[in-house]
């Protein structure tokens, strides 16, 4: 997979990143549908990579094609405050992408497109079964490599290690401060794909 650091793209690269004609990237500029500019005397257009992910998000086109670098965390927890302060929290930091689920199949389906490097489950939710949800991800090729953390309130170090011993990387106890998550998602390999 390319790994694209530029902040700024042709139609021809976008038209890789989403597997179609570079006519049909063009036809999604000139109708407004994609954002971008024109460079000055010239008629080529360029799309800064946020408007690109925007739109690739909008309108449910695989990220595959793309990776921004970012790491890249899948939040399973019915949470939704929660979800959108540490995605607002992360997402200012810059080194982060958050993606939210609130169930474990939503967090399954969610999860073979985002291709997550950490996936941070609340393992107190009615769905979330941890033994099942790691032999689960361990099972797929490109996700096996995630770093599986759990998270929940009043977590003990019993239970903290009996998740270990369930084939989770780590687990926090709720509420948790954002620095002691970044620590852990530092330990998270640099994002190669």
């Amino acid at each position: 997979m390319k790994r694209f650091r530029k902040t700024v793209l042709t139609t021809g690269e976008v038209a890789k990143i989403c597997k179609v004609a570079p006519r049909t990237v063009s036809k999604w500029f000139d109708s407004g549908h994609l954002r971008g500019y024109r460079i000055p005397g010239s008629k080529d257009r360029r799309i800064p990579l946020d408007h690109l992910l925007r739109f690739m998000r909008a309108h449910g086109i695989p990220l595959d094609g793309l990776d921004t670098g970012h790491t890249r965390l899948l939040l399973l927890d019915r949470d939704l405050s929660f979800c959108e302060a540490l995605r607002s929290t992360l997402n200012t930091d810059g080194g982060y992408e958050v993606a939210c689920a609130a169930s474990a199949f939503e967090a399954g389906v969610i999860a073979q497109q985002f291709k997550p490097h950490t996936l941070l489950v609340d393992v107190t939710l009615p769905d979330v079964f941890p033994k099942a949800i790691s032999l689960t991800l361990r099972s797929k090729a490109d996700l096996q490599a995630t770093r599986l953390i759990g998270i929940a309130a009043n977590l003990d170090n019993g239970r903290g290690e009996s998740l270990l011993q369930d084939g989770f990387d780590a687990y926090l106890c709720k509420p948790f401060d954002i620095p002691s998550l970044i620590d852990l998602l530092k330990e998270t390999p640099t994002p190669t794909a």
